[in-house]
């Protein structure tokens, strides 16, 4: 009686352990982690930095830091389709406009979602002129990239 008691409690503590263990294939999706995108200068600007992109769910928080801004200026900022090299000018996600060299805003997509598709994440000199663009990241997953 007691080795089939002890047989049910090994059979429901593995049961447990199984259902609760992480799953893993030994492959990370792509969104699990934040990502970092470069921002090189554009138009002789002397504007770069970088963009944080960190998973929230179906939401992603995209963190601009630059160097080089003009104080106090508002510079807008989007996610377009595209690359840097060859971008679609109409924005795909709005991002806050980036003052003194920060923005933060969350958009309304996944990670993968960005990942998936070809983009890039754009600032322009100002609200007065879109038109000439200072700084520019291609959105790429770089872990993805790199062969065991």
């Amino acid at each position: 009686m007691k080795a089939k008691v002890f047989s049910i409690i090994a059979v429901a503590g593995t049961a447990a352990a199984v259902a609760f263990a992480p799953a893993s294939n030994g492959a990370e999706k792509a969104g699990d982690k934040p990502i970092t995108v470069k921002l090189g200068a554009q138009n002789k600007s002397g504007e770069t930095g970088s963009a944080k992109l960190t998973p929230q769910g179906d939401q992603t928080k995209v963190e601009i830091s630059l160097k080089g801004t003009p104080k106090g200026v508002a510079q807008p900022a989007h996610i377009h389709e595209g690359s840097c090299a060859k971008l679609d000018p109409k924005p795909k996600y709005g991002l806050e406009s980036i003052t003194d060299g920060k923005s933060t805003t969350v958009v309304p997509v996944s990670i993968d979602t960005l990942l998936g598709e070809k983009m890039a994440i754009n600032v322009h000199k100002s609200g007065e002129d879109l038109k000439t663009y200072v700084a520019c990241g291609d959105i790429k997953h770089t872990a993805a990239k790199k062969k065991k």
